[in-house]
């Protein structure tokens, strides 16, 4: 007989998953609530006199004090101290990667901050090393899940259904047969389950948040989920000027092209950056199809966490582990992106209206973009990438570029198919 686990309900105030919700709910409440109503951003720059402008350092300097405060509350007080000391290098990396992905010719291309503040972390760690004192402020995964609750509130059932039902259509055929498809090639190259599902969320969802979210549904290692962060973000690049070319070539309909850019780039940024260099319609169809991808994020991730907690996790034990056992193992961050995406779609729209719910995920999107850039800055200060290359020997790679080009000439078809008029008029 299996073991009955009890309730424990000191983990609703010990463990970071909790914790990483009631944060996220924390800053959501204080956004709806009028109590945060406003973030310093990082306009544009050419030059670098522009740039020393646009930085206005005290908003910024009681940012990242706000920001450490909130967090600081998680930590156990014999390693505060250590997270004070630490934390405003990881912030300090994170503005830099914005101010950088905000100039002109960098923004063009669609080089976000997610690969900038990557970089920085990868630079400290494989050159001088990651100090000791420094490690202590490196908290990936609860940057992550904060960030990720955050991100549910950004997702309102609304604007998917404006993307219609061939826009669903395409998101849901790609996302399932592009998942399986890489899972598949992962298992025969012998990456295993784990490593697998990381790379076929990646590469079918949205990318680097879905390669994330997987990495935490299913409890993996993050060195894997830093492997396929670095993929994504390298095969995204050539994808967002190739795509376009591609298209201009082939005299596509702009809704064709831009339910085909944004049905395959991974990442929402250079899907807008993409369609943008094709034309303003197809920019518009790719932002919205990429929108639809994104929603399937707390699915999969729900749907394999409990595959997980029922199937994987239960190892050789022939019983299956009681409801209990399975919330016990469950990641509570995907409740948390649940519960926050139903709570905007269907209690602040109409409670406040789309336009004062737009207004609050410019706020809530900025604070979400924070977390997710200190988390990048995370996995490269915890990365060596002599150890990634070992990672696999290349395998990994091969099996997402494999992935991707089945990604792409799937979805060019269906493209055509459901936006191209030969089902119904264009």
């Amino acid at each position: 007989m299996a073991e009955t686990r009890l309730v424990d309900w000191s983990s609703l105030w010990r463990k970071e998953d909790w914790l990483a919700v009631w944060l996220g709910f924390a800053i959501l409440l204080s956004v709806a609530g009028g109590v945060v109503s406003w973030l310093p951003k990082i306009a544009k720059w050419s030059d670098i006199g522009s740039a020393i402008k646009i930085v206005d350092l005290p908003y910024f300097l009681l940012l990242g004090f706000g920001l450490l405060a909130v967090t600081a509350v998680l930590e156990r007080r014999a390693n505060l101290k250590a997270y004070a000391m630490g934390f405003p290098v990881v912030f300090l990396f994170a503005l830099l990667s914005f101010v950088l992905a905000n100039q002109v010719n960098v923004s063009s291309w669609g080089l976000e901050f997610a690969i900038w503040a990557l970089l920085f972390g990868l630079l400290i760690s494989n050159t001088v090393g990651t100090p000791k004192w420094l490690k202590q402020a490196v908290k990936t995964e609860l940057f992550i899940k904060v960030g990720l609750v955050l991100l549910g509130a950004e997702i309102l059932f609304q604007v998917i259904l404006s993307a219609g039902v061939l826009g669903m259509v395409q998101a849901i055929v790609v996302v399932f047969l592009v998942w399986y498809f890489c899972y598949f090639l992962a298992l025969r190259a012998g990456l295993g389950k784990e490593f697998g599902s990381i790379l076929a969320s990646g590469v079918s969802i949205c990318g680097v948040s879905a390669a994330i979210a997987t990495g935490g549904a299913i409890k993996g290692d993050p060195k894997k989920v830093s492997h396929a962060i670095s993929l994504i973000l390298l095969v995204a690049m050539p994808m967002l000027v190739g795509l376009p070319l591609l298209a201009r070539s082939m005299e596509m309909p702009e809704t064709v092209a831009g339910a085909w850019i944004g049905g395959t780039i991974d990442t929402t940024p250079a899907v807008v950056a993409a369609g943008a260099l094709y034309s303003r319609k197809a920019m518009e169809v790719a932002s919205i199809i990429k929108m639809s991808q994104n929603v399937l994020i707390g699915v999969v991730a729900f749907i394999l966490a409990l595959y997980w907690s029922v199937r994987v996790e239960r190892g050789s034990q022939k019983e299956r582990p009681s409801p209990v056992e399975i919330w016990y193992r469950f990641p509570k961050f995907v409740v948390g992106f649940i519960v926050a995406s139903a709570l905007f779609s269907l209690l602040m729209v109409p409670l406040v209206g789309e336009a004062a719910v737009k207004s609050m995920q410019g706020i809530t999107g900025g604070i979400r973009g924070w977390f997710f850039a200190m988390a990048f800055v995370c996995v490269g200060l915890d990365t060596r990438l002599a150890e990634l290359v070992k990672m696999g020997r290349g395998k990994p790679a091969a099996v997402f570029v494999v992935a991707q080009i089945f990604n792409i000439l799937l979805t060019l078809g269906l493209a055509y198919l459901l936006f191209g008029g030969l089902i119904v008029p264009a």
